[in-house]
């Protein structure tokens, strides 16, 4: 069964369906919409249990010839680096259509263009994980900018037009000026690397200590702003602040992942002698961006934005991982970047509920919100903790993984970024308590909605990231057996080619 095939044109069919649907229908087009991602769900479980976990190589390929002229194909197959990531993908993207069933009632765009192109960056995403073309993961890689920008800048009804408008421009200019230093790297790799684009010749072909650096560059830099790591990070709060919730919980929560799983597949396979040329830098920018992201975070009174700038700190936990070259370390950032998009999604579709019932993303405006809505309130102390990595809960498992791989190569770095754990706690239980405890703002006694405790509808979003969270926070061995294999193999190939030169 052609898996890979299926998960990328399912969504993309299902988006141009859904945009054919009437905006007289705005109901029907949710319904397509959610079926349709709940179907793909269903190709995403049969891929996971069609892979074989002791195998550490690419799996499930398909290639179709594409451009003969150029040698380029298209070739998809996974490893258990991107299986995770794909499976990801599925499941977050139902999740959001239903925690979004009424984000775009309000707007003048419609609501059929709303699922569409939701459906359209699930395929979008989907094709950059599985790609296993370097010509085509770079289509996939900026194609997907297209329905982010419209998702960001045409819809959402708590921040101004002009505030949506200018946060979309500039991620997509900063992306795009990424992909532009990415192109001439695709470019500079077919000319050096044998007149192909494929990413299994690739590995193994020889390039010259210069030319191997440039090309690291090239593509380190489009990874590093779509991450993003500090000093790119700064699109991020924006476009997350201006994002509808479920918009900015798929933006966060799975497309940053593109810049650290490109690192993963690309840059470390592909160029491993500048990988470990650069790994200090690298690691630098990491830890900066733990620090100095967790500060900013403590002094946002934007519940979007603060949860923008928590994700940037994460961001530099999974650099670190990265580029430490050790197995704990590299499988617990690439868990990392699963139960980072399990949590984080989490915390902003329920920042999402808050912002529907009070029509403010501002701290200020709530205060002791947790006297009217107790299980809501609930759920958002849950996804703050998950956040902040309690033990018990998933994200603990990836961030003790990579502070213990750290720890054996660097002692330093790994208590910098411990800091980062204890700043964690206090912009996110800071957060907890500002919104939701303490003496209830007057101004919430006069909003209807914030008398509304968690619907049903709102439980079944939930639900299983909760589920999820806690049966991994336990439990994590079913995906890190998916996992090292495939670090293992990455990590292989880097020391090995090391050790030749």
């Amino acid at each position: 069964m052609n898996y890979l095939t299926i998960l990328t044109l399912s969504p993309l069919i299902g988006a141009m369906i859904v945009a054919f649907v009437p905006k007289s229908e705005p109901k029907l087009a949710k319904l397509i919409a959610l079926f349709w991602s709940l179907a793909v769900l269903v190709v995403a479980g049969s891929a996971w249990l069609a892979f074989d976990p002791k195998d550490g190589g690419l799996q499930l390929r398909e290639s179709y010839n594409w451009i003969p002229v150029w040698n380029a194909k298209f070739t998809f197959a996974t490893d258990g680096i991107s299986l995770v990531m794909l499976l990801l993908v599925a499941l977050l993207v139902p999740i959001v259509i239903l925690a979004s069933w009424h984000d775009a009632e309000n707007s003048r765009r419609s609501v059929p263009a709303y699922f569409a192109l939701i459906l359209a960056l699930e395929g979008t995403m989907i094709g950059v994980f599985a790609a296993a073309d370097v010509l085509l993961f770079y289509l996939f890689f900026e194609v997907m900018l297209v329905p982010m920008y419209f998702l960001i800048g045409s819809f959402g009804n708590d921040v101004p037009a002009k505030q949506r408008q200018y946060a979309a421009v500039k991620f997509f200019l900063y992306s795009l000026v990424g992909g532009l230093f990415m192109l001439a790297a695709v470019v500079g790799l077919w000319v050096a690397g044998s007149k192909t684009f494929d990413w299994q010749t690739l590995v193994n072909a020889d390039f010259s200590t210069g030319t191997e650096r440039w090309l690291f560059l090239g593509f380190f830099i489009a990874f590093a702003i779509k991450a993003p790591f500090f000093p790119f990070h700064t699109w991020l709060p924006d476009a997350g602040g201006a994002a509808p919730a479920g918009t900015a919980a798929l933006l966060v929560g799975v497309m940053d992942k593109v810049g650290t799983f490109g690192i993963l597949r690309y840059c470390l396979p592909l160029f491993p002698e500048a990988s470990k040329y650069f790994a200090p830098w690298a690691i630098a920018l990491a830890l900066v961006g733990i620090i100095y992201a967790a500060l900013l975070a403590v002094g946002q009174n934007d519940l979007k934005r603060l949860v923008s700038y928590t994700s940037i700190a994460h961001f530099g936990f999974i650099g670190i991982g990265i580029f430490a070259f050790t197995l704990q370390a590299g499988s617990g950032a690439v868990l990392y970047m699963l139960n980072h998009g399990l949590a984080t999604g989490l915390l902003f579709l329920v920042v999402g509920m808050f912002v529907y019932r009070r029509g403010s993303t501002l701290v200020t405006d709530f205060g002791g919100a947790g006297k009217l809505v107790p299980l809501l309130a609930g759920i958002f102390l849950f996804a703050g903790l998950a956040s902040l990595s309690l033990p018990g809960l998933a994200p603990f498992v990836s961030e003790f993984l990579v502070l213990i791989g750290v720890f054996q190569v660097n002692v330093t770095v790994a208590v910098i970024a411990t800091a980062g754990i204890i700043l964690a706690a206090c912009y996110v239980l800071w957060m907890v308590q500002r919104t939701t405890q303490g003496a209830l703002n007057p101004a919430l006694s006069g909003v209807d909605n914030m008398r509304r405790d968690l619907t049903a509808r709102e439980m079944i979003v939930v639900a299983p990231l909760v589920a999820l969270i806690l049966a991994l926070g336990f439990y994590p061995k079913p995906v890190l057996d998916v996992i090292n294999p495939a670090v293992e193999r990455t990590l292989t190939h880097v020391t090995s080619v090391e050790a030749g030169k």
